[in-house]
């Protein structure tokens, strides 16, 4: 996936050649009609250019999905943020974005990149076996044109030099070959095997969340203190499938909640922060509800059973109410979730009372909607039904009474957080709103002779998400191996060294070496003097000559490695 050069002699025999075994571009249309165009259009797709592009745009793809409410997380959030934008709803609706990871448009960036990644990884992964199997190219016939080059003159025999040229490069973990009068090494194969491997690795990578997306399920449930919960369908409060998970392979477990254990910052700029949110639990596996373990779930500690993890995600309140009739008769009793609105808690809820029986000759409910309120303020006038502190320092109970027809009995589905008003009157006291705050153990005498209410108690609650993701460790996997990857592609460098060593015309050995990098560097031309003094040992330079055109020894008899004037010569 990118372009190289090659180097060539004057007579355009091949000196060099590519470093790298990406597939060459195209620049125009291959061929004619309309197999040409297909084997454009491939090699286009297949190419580092679209690659990127299209990593970008789905990159850019995933952003609304992290905006905007989507319905496989949170369908009741999706609908509230309906409610409260409904000019724009059917617009988001059309362009599918409460659905992003599994919109057309996603899709098909999805697959486009996998089909790139693929059309790259397979020919590229087969020429560097070649590659491998190889043997490292032969010195091309003039050396002076390498981007590196040094040479001297000694008086020790060719061969020899040569051989002492090849046992040093395999010695330093070059692959190295001596024939034709000449020694051709090449090292730095681990760039090439990191650039695979980070392209294995984002083909793993999108694998594994296109794996999650077809067999992942995933199901949320609120469980107040001292009840119990089955991973069941009837008990799951809300489900969302998979095309290869449905709510058969849900996993059989269940689960207890013991206690709640909250804990808050109690001073400071950061009064009434989180510190702590801790379920305990005893839980089952299988059909043996009877053999309990104790556990604790924490936010970002899950609890794993089989290949489910149960999630931590929520917590509130749920005042404890009683109900009593005209008669006196207990119609209504417990605790009741409310909905936190902030930061420190401020829940909203209702409480339905659909069996209180009859009132004056007719079938009549009561409705409640209601404020908990952890901490209340000492005076309502000014900061309204609000909570001043997340944990229940001054628990208080703010409840308006409704009467007529809940809508329960018409087989219609409702949301139990919400009243529907449309058939119920509000009742009034003095004139005014029948509205009431009451502390734990305080009651209230509805007006009209309704009955009575008493605030009990609180207890608390938490929502918990059950997730079944089997992708996730090999998005992990391929992650970290695309990081290792990458290492390895920037920091080792691709090179070849030559050596070849000849009888000059007046008797004297010409020792000539060259190197070439994929990208110049200092690194080659040190790497290559090192190799020089080496050598020194076995084919020592003679003091009083030194080759026209080359770098010739220094005082040291050292031979420096340079670079020629012929700009062209450089990769």
């Amino acid at each position: 996936m990118g372009d190289t050069k090659t180097l060539t002699t004057e007579g355009g025999e091949l000196d060099a050649e590519r470093l790298s075994t990406a597939p060459e571009e195209s620049e125009a249309p291959v061929g004619i009609g309309v197999l040409g165009w297909f084997r454009w259009m491939w090699r286009q797709l297949t190419s580092m250019r679209v690659a990127l592009i299209l990593l970008f745009l789905l990159s850019l793809a995933a952003i609304p999905g992290s905006l905007i409410p989507q319905n496989s997380q949170n369908a009741f959030k999706v609908q509230t943020w309906k409610a409260a934008h409904q000019g724009i709803t059917p617009l988001y609706e059309k362009l599918q974005l409460f659905d992003v990871y599994s919109s057309v448009w996603f899709s098909a960036i999805y697959i486009l990149l996998f089909v790139s990644l693929a059309g790259c990884i397979v020919p590229r992964t087969w020429q560097f076996v070649g590659v491998l199997r190889a043997q490292p190219p032969a010195a091309p016939r003039n050396l002076t044109r390498m981007p590196v080059y040094a040479a001297w003159r000694t008086d020790a025999d060719p061969e020899a030099v040569n051989a002492a040229a090849h046992r040093l490069l395999r010695k330093r973990r070059f692959r190295a070959n001596l024939a034709g009068g000449a020694v051709a090494a090449e090292k730095g194969y681990l760039r090439e095997v990191g650039n695979l491997l980070f392209h294995f690795s984002l083909f793993a990578l999108l694998a594994g969340f296109a794996w999650a997306s077809l067999a992942s399920g995933q199901g949320g449930k609120l469980v107040i203190e001292g009840q119990g919960f089955s991973n069941t369908t009837t008990q799951l409060d809300d489900f969302t499938g998979s095309a290869f998970y449905s709510t058969d392979d849900l996993d059989a477990f269940g689960f207890k909640l013991d206690g709640f254990t909250a804990r808050y910052q109690t001073s400071g700029e950061q009064i009434g922060s989180a510190r702590e949110f801790t379920a305990h639990i005893r839980y089952w596996t299988g059909t043996a509800s009877d053999k309990l373990t104790k556990g604790s779930i924490q936010v970002n500690h899950p609890l794993e059973i089989g290949d489910s993890k149960v999630f931590l995600i929520g917590h509130g309140y749920a005042p404890v109410v009683t109900v009593k009739n005209a008669e006196g008769e207990v119609v209504y009793t417990g605790p009741t979730p409310f909905l936190p609105q902030d930061s420190n808690l401020t829940s909203t809820g209702v409480i339905k009372v659909s069996d209180y029986g009859e009132k004056d000759g007719k079938r009549t409910q009561l409705g409640f909607n209601g404020y908990f309120l952890p901490t209340a303020p000492v005076n309502f006038e000014k900061t309204g039904p609000i909570s001043l502190f997340p944990d229940a320092a001054e628990p208080m109970l703010v409840l308006t009474a409704f009467a007529g027809d809940l809508g329960t009995d018409s087989g219609l589905p409702q949301n139990v957080y919400q009243l529907d008003q449309s058939h119920m009157t509000q009742l009034k006291q003095d004139g005014d709103i029948a509205r009431v705050r009451l502390k734990p153990g305080q009651g209230w005498e509805l007006p009209d002779g309704y009955g009575t209410v008493t605030f009990d108690g609180y207890q608390q609650w938490a929502s918990f998400n059950v997730s079944h993701r089997p992708g996730n460790a090999v998005a992990l996997l391929g992650a970290v191996c695309a990081i290792l990857g990458l290492i390895g592609s920037l920091f080792v460098q691709r090179r070849r060294i030559w050596v070849r060593a000849t009888t000059s015309p007046d008797g004297a050995t010409l020792v000539e070496l060259a190197g070439l990098a994929r990208s110049e560097s200092a690194r080659t031309a040190e790497e290559l003097a090192e190799f020089a003094v080496e050598l020194q040992d076995d084919a020592p330079a003679l003091d009083d000559v030194a080759d026209a055109g080359a770098a010739g020894p220094d005082p040291a008899d050292t031979p420096v490695p340079a670079t020629p004037a012929d700009p062209d010569s450089k990769e």
